[in-house]
């Protein structure tokens, strides 16, 4: 289907490719084109109003189950810099770079920074209908075949240990969430501040200042998450929602707990799964269930129901909602807004 798609884009593409005599005369700065929010949000901070950056994501809208339209195509074709994040989320992103050679260079956020195995964490409910292909060319149903084996051997001596009982650590591909750690995302600032200024000598200095300036900022900011999980003892954290945070756990050393992986499609996580993280909740006296942005949170509710607890939504920055992308949000604001709401809920 997916291959079928893309025909019918490169089909159209001649025509919508044809400019008429009344277009407007195009931009003559640099065009970015980016995919996620993070990306366009780091882009526009380095290029100010030297460059034009494009946000092909919609607002609101899930990047494992965007398909990319003609305009995207076309875009991505003609920009003088693609910045994508490069993971498994950005599958339609490498359909259209095997169809169309881009004119201009191309920057993977995944390359900017050391990346992380995505593993699979105790409680966590495996899902049996992810099947991206990870670098080596399995999928997350064949890596984890050993593991349902075992399960169902356990099963057999009366104890229903659920999604739980996969082993603890079993790699599952590299997290592609690199963003979520500000360390990350003001390296990931600096280098795309270096690369503007290599394809753009004229306004050099301006994207490096800028590219400083928003990094610094990020900085500061990461030492405030330092300084508030420094004086916390116990630093884990349970999700009833999937866990795209593992750098940002990485950074800060915190402990966690989640219902779903980071790639994970599933919305019903098994009863094993819900009893697992409830006592977890219970033992361990966690105040508050997480969930992420865009989520119904029914799990998160009926976990915090189950224990007399509260919940509270971190924002991972992947994608925005329409509104606040008209009102100026910022992957700054945005991790600002998750350090008051932990030094509220946590």
């Amino acid at each position: 289907m997916r291959k079928l798609f893309l025909c019918l884009l490169l089909c159209v593409l001649p025509l919508t490719g044809c400019a008429s005599p009344d277009q407007p005369v195009e931009d003559d700065r640099l065009q970015i084109v980016t995919t996620v929010f993070p990306a366009y949000d780091f882009a526009r901070a380095v290029a100010g109003d030297a460059a034009e950056v494009t946000l092909l994501l919609p607002p609101g809208m899930d990047s494992h189950s965007y398909e990319p339209t003609p305009a995207n195509i076309l875009a991505v074709q003609s920009c003088d810099l693609f910045l994508y994040l490069g993971g498994e989320s950005d599958t339609w992103v490498e359909t259209i770079l095997t169809a169309v050679e881009p004119e201009g260079e191309i920057m993977r956020m995944v390359d900017c920074v050391p990346l992380l195995e995505e593993q699979h964490a105790e409680g966590m409910q495996l899902d049996p209908g992810h099947d991206h292909e990870h670098e080596h060319g399995e999928t997350c149903e064949e890596e984890h075949l050993h593991e349902e084996e075992g399960e169902r051997g356990e099963e057999a001596d009366g104890h229903d240990h659920g999604a739980e009982d996969h082993e603890l650590g079993a790699v599952t591909g590299m997290d592609e969430h690199v963003w979520t750690s500000p360390k990350n995302a003001a390296v990931i600032t600096r280098a795309v501040g270096e690369r503007l200024a290599q394809l753009d000598a004229e306004h050099a200095d301006r994207y490096l200042a800028n590219a400083a300036d928003y990094a610094g900022k990020i900085d500061a900011l990461d030492a405030e998450f330092e300084a508030f999980f420094a004086e916390r003892g116990d630093r884990t954290i349970v999700f009833g929602d999937r866990f795209p945070l593992l750098y940002f756990a990485d950074a800060y050393d915190l402990d966690y707990y989640a219902a779903f992986s980071a790639c994970g499609t599933q919305t019903e996580p098994s009863a094993a799964t819900v009893a697992f993280l409830t006592e977890k909740v219970r033992q361990e006296e966690i105040p508050t269930v997480w969930y992420i942005e865009f989520s119904n949170h029914l799990v998160a509710d009926s976990i915090a129901e189950a224990t007399g607890t509260q919940t509270a939504m971190f924002h991972t920055c992947h994608n925005v909602s329409k509104a606040d992308l008209e009102q100026g949000a910022t992957y700054l604001s945005l991790m600002k807004m998750n350090l008051e709401i932990l030094k509220t809920y946590l």
